[in-house]
């Protein structure tokens, strides 16, 4: 049987590896301790749940759904703007319904990209973009994110080819892996270059909320950027929804629109039984997202406190539920092996994330406090 040469250079999916590995030390019958994927171990929220099962008794949710989502839920998501960011949205042009903000990332490129167009993506960085890329026939670019910068591209560094041959660019912050935050100024200057140089700007979004010491901002709540790009955002991560499948987009016009295209033809939309939970999650009491943040700033600080004490020196982010460990030789393959093989603490090599990915891990505040401090005590026995 032969495959298409996309699927054949396809690397392996670095979660999809993982999870094999945790199976197998199962079968062996380890007690693992995964703080690898960033996966929510905390539940929806219960009136999330009421809202979903009082929607699957209506026979209109029974039928198929907008392709770009209920009238209601895109409502929803611009209220939601103009309470946390002041922005006044136009449900009904600049916001779309996704299945998740990875099928809107993924099929972006496909809206937006002919092949041989150049994508700037961050490296280290979430694995969509730049696969995404391929496979619409473009050219990925990275843009190094590094210690030295604040885990924040350097602009400048961009090759001037590069640049004025880029048709997106992405950003992402809060950032995944390396929980970076991002300020007004940055976006700002990725407003000009993006307009200096005809770029659409992508800024995934969807650790928005998981925020510690104040309100993260948008991007495009930065002059001149709708002008320019669009935001993706998810219910994921900020309501424990990750197994629910839905998220949106918001920002330019023309752009959601050409994403709508792409969706009308290859997906039959959110269901609406979802969008409606996802209309009591927007809508509703935040108290549950609070105490999220809550639990999550109690198991930071335990995990890095902990690592610290053990000689593995880092810093408490101010956003996201992840760690990002700078490991001792640099070889962050090795490094997680170990853990996972001689202590049973899965984390995430940096490598997996891109190239300049490589020397960190990444760590999952998706435990209890006991099980990190367990895990804490574990890795400090095989180092």
């Amino acid at each position: 049987m032969v495959f298409a040469d996309r699927i054949k250079s396809l690397p392996p999916y670095l979660f999809a590896e993982i999870d094999r590995k945790i199976a197998k030390k199962k079968e062996e019958g380890a007690d693992i301790i995964d703080l690898g994927v960033g996966d929510p171990d905390i539940p929806t929220p219960e009136h999330i749940i009421s809202a979903c099962c009082e929607a699957a008794k209506k026979p209109e949710n029974h039928r198929y759904p907008s392709y770009v989502g209920m009238p209601s839920f895109r409502g929803a998501v611009a209220e939601r703007y103009k309470r946390d960011y002041g922005l006044d949205l136009d449900p009904n042009g600049e916001v779309i319904t996704l299945l998740g903000s990875k099928e809107g990332i993924y099929h972006t490129h496909f809206a937006l990209v002919n092949p041989g167009d150049v994508v700037l993506y961050s490296s280290p960085g979430y694995p969509v973009p730049p696969t995404a890329t391929m496979f619409a026939g473009g050219v990925p670019h990275p843009m190094p994110l590094l210690k030295e910068n604040n885990f924040l591209p350097d602009l400048e560094a961009i090759p001037k080819d590069k640049a004025k041959a880029a048709k997106i660019m992405w950003i992402n912050y809060p950032n995944n892996p390396t929980a970076a935050v991002a300020d007004a100024r940055f976006y700002k200057e990725v407003v000009d270059f993006a307009s200096e140089n005809d770029i659409i700007v992508c800024s995934d979004e969807a650790y928005s909320a998981i925020s510690y010491d104040s309100k993260h901002p948008t991007f495009l709540e930065v002059d001149g950027a709708m002008d320019v790009g669009i935001a993706f955002d998810s219910l994921s991560k900020t309501y424990n929804m990750t197994g629910w499948r839905i998220g949106y987009a918001a920002g330019k016009s023309e752009i959601i629109s050409a994403l709508g295209k792409v969706k009308t033809n290859v997906d039959s939309g959110a269901s609406q039984i979802i969008q409606e939970a996802g209309i009591t999650a927007l809508n509703g009491p935040q108290d549950a997202v609070k105490e999220n943040i809550k639990i999550y700033k109690e198991r930071r600080d335990a995990l890095v406190d902990g690592l610290n004490s053990i000689d593995l020196a880092c810093q408490k982010p101010k956003a996201t539920f992840y760690i990002w460990l700078e490991v001792p030789g640099g070889d962050s393959m090795a490094f997680a092996s170990k853990l996972l093989d001689s202590a049973g603490v899965v984390c995430t090599p940096g490598l997996g994330f891109g190239e300049h990915g490589e020397g960190f891990v990444r760590f999952a505040l998706t435990k209890s406090v006991e099980r990190i401090k367990e895990a804490v005590e574990r890795i400090e026995k095989v180092l």
